[in-house]
């Protein structure tokens, strides 16, 4: 333990916690991160992330983006409607950005982020488990089990940036849940023809299917129901593939080759309000989001960036950080970001995945609709990639 006091204490040590704790570096304020997983060279994750031109801005001001060992730029990103018309095509002169985003392995951002950290000598504790929070008028607690021995650490402002239990615990937080009765089944898959920068999101009556350009092949992220996805992960790899065929088309030809196989079910979460006594919530503590768009982690991205910026804002009046004042200016500021993306995601699954077909035939007109209206194409592609500062 390096001290007992900090002003900020960080309960959460993936990419959105990490980015915050980088974010406030050099600042001349005081962070403590704790992470409740071991080290990252032990914790393996072959989920693909579709970074957004935003977040790839965010990792290059952060110092990541070039410690990451590969990337992949997305040029093009293509949204059809599986049997029936409409689709829309979305490049980055549509958005006015030099590319779309970029697909990066979700293991690669986690290490490289911890080497970034572990070069900046920040106070960060892995294997830490948080048992409980405290708060007062003028700080907040934080108490956790490390090697055995409970500890406890105190802060002006605690924030949670996990999907765990602790912000289920307070109080004043209520979360808003729907199940979308749905799995998404994960993989890096190879087709007979190679990745060129293109994206593919397919809605289909079971949901949508993704493949993203990763490398020189493609991350699948392919949506089912939840038995569909048991069924799935125990197929052998040439049933699979020709499974996968059958579902998406031939627009990439016969798929010849899967990776490693994974599956986690779909639900919104969202927090009302993310902010609470001497408590800010980001990232999958605020919201989780359908993959559909793949706005969940740069939603959360963004959510870090901001507090940070909040909090450099009021570190001249240190007293402020972590008050009522400086909780709900972030609050506000986060309020249009995180209902757009909600929405959007949101209305997105509901629209496109059910069984009416007057209803799939209006979408695939709005599809269509949308291709033919720059404006709105670039309205809609700006957000995507910025959030509601697009």
């Amino acid at each position: 333990m390096a001290a007992e006091q900090y002003d900020i204490i960080i309960i959460g040590g993936g990419p959105v916690g990490m980015a915050l704790a980088l974010a406030l570096h050099d600042t001349g304020i005081s962070s403590f991160l704790l992470e409740a997983r071991g080290l990252p060279e032990k914790v393996e994750d072959p989920r693909p992330l579709a970074l957004s031109h935003g977040s790839h801005l965010i990792l290059h001001r952060l110092g990541v983006w070039n410690k990451l060992t590969q990337n992949t730029p997305i040029t093009t990103i293509h949204v059809s409607n599986r049997g029936n018309f409409g689709q829309t095509i979305l490049t980055p002169h549509d958005a006015g950005v030099p590319t779309l985003g970029f697909v990066v392995n979700y293991h690669d951002l986690f290490r490289s982020m911890h080497k970034k950290l572990t070069a900046n000598k920040a106070d960060y504790i892995a294997g830490a488990t948080v048992t409980r929070l405290e708060t007062h008028e003028s700080s907040g607690t934080v108490y956790f089990d490390y090697q055995g021995k409970e500890e406890k650490v105190t802060a002006k402002l605690l924030v949670l940036a996990d999907g765990g239990q602790l912000a289920k615990q307070l109080p004043d937080i209520t979360y808003q849940t729907h199940d979308y009765q749905q799995w998404a089944v994960v993989a890096n898959v190879k087709a007979e023809k190679k990745q060129t920068g293109v994206a593919y999101e397919r809605f289909t009556n079971d949901g949508p299917v993704a493949l993203l350009p990763h490398q020189e092949d493609f991350a699948l992220v392919w949506t089912v129901a939840p038995e569909t996805a048991k069924e799935i992960t125990a197929l052998n790899d040439a049933a699979f593939l020709t499974r996968l065929h059958q579902h998406f088309g031939d627009r990439l030809g016969k798929f010849i080759e899967a990776g490693k196989r994974s599956a986690f079910p779909l639900t919104l979460k969202y927090a009302t309000p993310i902010t609470t006594q001497r408590i800010a919530l980001i990232g999958n503590a605020a919201q989780t989001l359908h993959p559909v768009a793949g706005q969940g982690f740069n939603l959360g991205l963004r959510d870090a960036y901001e507090l940070a910026n909040e909090v450099i804002t009021t570190k001249n009046t240190r007293n402020e950080i972590g008050a009522s004042t400086m909780l709900s200016r972030y609050r506000q500021s986060r309020q249009m970001d995180s209902s757009a993306g909600r929405i959007f995601t949101d209305s997105l699954v509901k629209l496109f995945s059910n069984e009416s077909k007057m209803l799939r035939q209006a979408c695939g007109l709005g599809l269509s609709t949308l291709d033919c209206m720059p404006p709105l194409k670039r309205f809609v592609a700006r957000r995507m990639i910025f959030g509601a500062r697009g």
